[in-house]
């Protein structure tokens, strides 16, 4: 519409009343002027010619003293009634995004919104006897639109499989349905579906409502699906989305991110529904849903990491509100807290409303609603007209009864009362947001605040604003007093801090006000000759028998049994994914078939990656361990942490520290952690106690077969002996008699026959390498196939610590180590990019988590340019580096970027000068992976020495 004629409409728009502007127009007059004057009339000339609301001067005006509950009640319920549940779809139970027009769409967050409101005024008429049916009528209401979410969702199970599996955006649910028929709408290509802060935020509500007594979930179809949804959110920590506002990026360029908001509502879900039974009062041990602590436990990290910030692009974001307030509640950090609401106030809050975040250009009169994606700088235009929603004043009024500060709800009901309308009828609304229009946009840039703002109205942005109607209903029947802050949160994901000590619950994030626990350690030894030399230096050990009837199992065979949670072969959903169990997870004790099992952690795990068989980094893990074990243990009994003894452990020079350790376990405190060591028997008792029902076995199902560990049975007359656990100089100085670019191109039985004959095993992985590389891992040498003979010289020489052939070996077989992905995250949520590649080739820059599988695709394709071993070098880097910046991650201030590769040339110059006493031997051929093949102890040691941001300028900038 051009300038001129819009200038004519305005003046068919006016009445009576505002004859003087027409007369302005007529004459020319300063538009700028024409559109003030028209805004104090209330005029909004918008996309569509006409606003369809009249503003709200009636909201405030005085209720009768003696209105009863009844009259109080049944205003709210006309409201939800005109303005909610006219719009509800009759057959799905969906609410659309928009309510004119004939759109079809319905978003699932929308939709939670508005059956939350309806709920929540349901919880309000609970307390009228005679009712007249309404507590019924909006309770199932809310029902309805939560099964038609469940309904969508499980049609699409196929999704939820597949994600679970390789979380991608092109094969997670959808986030948008046909509101009449729950059809998929809009391809991937089309909009950004990843949206896991909508399953999460429909886990959440499903366990609030299932709470307050509403029967949702019906059968166990639906338990297992929902259990699979579980899965899938377990690992939001490492999967970037598109977040609340659909979106990604701040840039809107088609880019995911990592969200704060999506991550803390993920933890907030998690935290809720673990161990709940979907089936409410009714329910038996096949409804209650199972979560990974050690999961839920990364996803807190990442949010504390993360927050104040909402990503990696966004300062600050107003979808952090409902994250860190109601609904979610997803911190338990009062400090944390304070600086991201405080944060959130500063840089979001207007007149009219919060900015969802700085620059955003949705709806301002300068974007183009033609294009998806904005060009590169473009949000630079939005920069200070960005569109206020008033939806989070009311996210701030419910906080502040929440949280017990009337004068708060008090400022922000002040704020929303002009800016809302009513419609025809006279039913409030909440307009979806202000905007600052295309006439008016420079003069708000050079003068901020300076003009007046126009509410959305009907046209591409629909009538009425659903999710903001149903939290208009919530926030007001909560500071009316008409439901109280438990009636709509009866899992007490709000507990105020001076209450935590009285929460009590399978499991909640509200721990102890100080965290003063004390671990349970059972020391096991691997076989009863070691048992018997233990205890001439005063350790006492148990064996394997010895603790029978309880069994002892590696954390596999535990993953072994989670695979049966979950599955429905009807919806073609398999079990738990193949996930390793953290250290807090094999802290507890199991009930498996009616056997008691107890698991040792993952680090003691021999077919773990080879950082575990060097004692020194044992110790230190084992500490570290423990540290997050008194850290993070939020449940109700003492966590069981089992020490796993094997005979290579105490071999040669590595004893007396495995000695030192023990004795500072027996003593009861080790790395300022207080531990209690006692016989596991003993320790049961005070344990907390998992039963795995879901492993029910039917007389005509076949038993699952699981393998405890058993005690090594060694040869008679055998004595344990402290061998040397370093190399002699004889094997140090064991010569190459192999060069990879003189045997590269002989023939295969010549490398066969040289296999046979030669003793040393780096020549051995060198020739096995050769062959792995040109007749595959199935060709048969003497020794049988050649991967199994690389893992034979793996094993070799890891009990030998041959490092370089160990890594070797390592590389050959594509070994990853469990915690990869884990530790780039760490680095990522500290603002950090990370790269992999060999120094001085090409690179792969990570700025977002990623899967093990495409961690593990970069390493061995960008990596072994050069030389195999840097594989495997780099993953030791990563590892020591996420540990390193999790704890310190101040060492790290001033970097954007780590590139791992170029550590391993600067570490061999710092070795050599920080520990040569440790290099007398060694012949410098390959300098940089040589020094790196001795650098396993002093590894941690030698990067905490490293001096970042100052090794040289082209180093620093980086």
């Amino acid at each position: 519409m051009g300038t001129g004629h819009r200038d004519k409409h305005l003046c068919y728009c006016l009445d009576y009343r505002s004859s003087l502007i027409a007369k302005a127009v007529e004459t020319r007059k300063d538009r700028h002027t024409v559109w003030n004057w028209a805004a104090e009339l209330w005029i909004v000339p918008h996309h569509i010619p006409g606003s369809v609301y009249e503003p709200l001067k009636s909201i405030n005006l005085p209720r009768p003293d003696n209105e009863t509950l009844w009259d109080k009640l049944d205003h709210y319920y006309r409201i939800v009634k005109s303005t909610l549940l006219l719009y509800q779809s009759p057959t799905t139970g969906l609410f659309p995004t928009k309510t004119c027009g004939g759109d079809q769409k319905a978003k699932i967050q929308d939709s939670l919104y508005c059956a939350a409101g309806a709920w929540a005024l349901a919880l309000a008429y609970r307390r009228i006897d005679d009712d007249k049916g309404r507590t019924h009528e909006l309770e199932h209401s809310a029902i309805k639109c939560m099964r038609g979410i469940l309904y969508c969702y499980m049609r699409q199970a196929d999704k939820v499989q597949q994600f679970k599996q390789d979380p991608r955006p092109t094969t997670c649910l959808h986030s948008v349905f046909n509101v009449h028929t729950g059809d998929e709408l809009l391809s991937y290509e089309e909009y950004g579906h990843l949206q896991i802060n909508a399953v999460s935020l429909y886990l959440l509500y499903l366990v609030e409502m299932i709470s307050s007594g509403l029967q949702i979930v019906y059968n166990t179809d639906e338990v297992s699906f929902i259990q699979n949804l579980v899965f899938c959110v377990e690992r939001v920590y490492r999967v970037p989305d598109f977040g609340v506002w659909e979106r990604g990026s701040k840039y809107n360029n088609g880019s995911t991110e990592l969200h704060s908001s999506s991550v803390g509502l993920a933890k907030a879900a998690l935290e809720a529904i673990n161990g709940f039974n979907l089936f409410g009062n009714q329910g038996c041990s096949w409804s209650v849903i199972f979560v990974d602590l050690d999961a839920h436990n990364r996803n807190r990290q990442t949010l504390c990491s993360l927050l104040p910030r909402e990503s990696r692009s966004h300062n600050t974001d107003a979808a952090l509100l409902p994250c860190i307030s109601y609904p979610a509640f997803a911190l338990d950090d009062e400090v944390l807290f304070s600086q991201t609401l405080d944060k959130v106030v500063r840089k979001l809050k207007g007149k009219y409303g919060f900015k969802r975040f700085l620059r955003d250009g949705y709806r301002t009169s300068l974007e183009d609603p033609n294009r998806s994606y904005y060009r590169p700088a473009e949000i630079k235009l939005f920069d200070g007209i960005e569109c206020e929603f008033p939806i989070f004043f009311l996210y701030m009024m419910i906080d502040g009864v929440f949280r017990g500060n009337p004068e708060q709800v008090q400022e922000y009901q002040n704020l929303l009362t002009p800016v809302l309308h009513q419609t025809t009828e006279g039913y409030p609304v909440v307009p979806k947001y202000y905007y600052v229009p295309a006439d008016f946009v420079e003069y708000e840039k050079n003068n901020p605040g300076s003009q007046k703002r126009f509410p959305s109205n009907c046209g591409r942005d629909g009538k009425l604003f659903l999710w903001g109607q149903a939290l208009y209903i919530i926030a007001k029947l909560l500071a009316d007093e008409l439901i109280s802050p438990k009636d709509i949160d009866p899992v007490q994901r709000y507990v105020p801090l001076q209450n935590q000590r009285n929460v009590s619950m399978r499991f909640s994030n509200q721990g102890p006000l100080e965290n003063d626990l004390v671990v349970h350690v059972a020391l096991i030894a691997e076989s009863q000759r070691l048992q018997v030399f233990l205890n001439t230096y005063g350790i006492q050990t148990q064996t394997p028998q010895q603790v029978e009837p309880i069994q002892i199992w590696p954390q596999q065979e535990l993953v072994k049994a989670y695979l049966y949670l979950g599955i429905n072969e009807k919806l073609g959903l398999s079990g738990r994914p193949d996930r390793p169990i953290g250290c807090l997870g094999t802290s507890k004790i199991y009930r498996i078939l009616g056997k008691t099992v107890v698991c040792y952690p993952i680090i003691f795990d021999l077919s773990d990656f080879y950082m575990s068989q060097d004692v020194l980094l044992l110790i230190d893990d084992i500490k570290n361990a423990l540290q997050f074990i008194k850290q993070y243990w939020k449940m109700h009994g003492r966590p069981l942490f089992l020490v796993l003894i094997r005979e290579d452990n105490i071999r040669g020079s590595r004893f007396n520290p495995i000695l030192d350790m023990l004795a500072a376990l027996k003593k009861g405190i080790i790395g300022g952690v207080k531990v209690h060591v006692d016989r596991l028997q003993t320790l049961i008792s005070g344990a907390v106690v998992e039963q795995l029902d879901f492993l029910r076995i039917s007389d005509t199902e076949e038993l699952p077969e699981f393998k405890s560990f058993e005690e090594l049975e060694p040869p008679k007359h055998s004595k344990v002996k402290r061998q040397s656990s370093t190399p002699s100089a004889p094997e140090l100085e064991q010569q190459l008699d192999v060069n990879i670019s003189e045997w590269k191109d002989k023939p295969t039985y010549e490398i066969l026959q040289k296999l046979n004959d030669c003793s040393c095993l780096a020549s051995q992985a060198i020739l096995l390498g050769i062959l792995l590389k040109r007749e595959g891992p199935n060709f048969i040498t003497k020794e049988g196939t050649v991967s199994d003979h690389i893992e034979r010289i793996y094993r070799r020489a890891g009990s030998k610590k041959l490092w370089s052939v160990v890594r070797r070996a390592a590389s050959l077989l594509s070994k990853v180590v469990d915690s990869l992905a884990p530790s780039i995250t760490n680095v990522l949520v500290q603002g950090k990019q990370v790269t992999l590649g060999a120094f001085g080739h090409e690179e792969e820059v990570i700025s977002n988590p990623l899967s093990p599988r495409v961690i593990k695709n970069i390493i061995y394709y960008k990596c072994n340019t050069h030389d195999e071993r840097e594989a495997v070098i780099q993953q030791e880097l990563v590892i020591h580096i996420g540990w390193i910046i999790s704890n310190n991650p101040e060492l790290f201030s001033g970097m954007l970027k780590i590139r791992i590769g170029w550590i391993i040339p600067v570490s061999a110059v710092l070795a050599v000068k920080l520990y040569p006493e440790h290099f007398r031997l060694l012949v410098f051929v390959e300098v940089g992976l040589a020094v790196s093949d001795h650098l396993v102890p002093y590894l941690r040691p030698l990067l905490f020495s490293v001096e970042w941001a100052t090794l040289s300028p082209r180093h620093s900038s980086h």
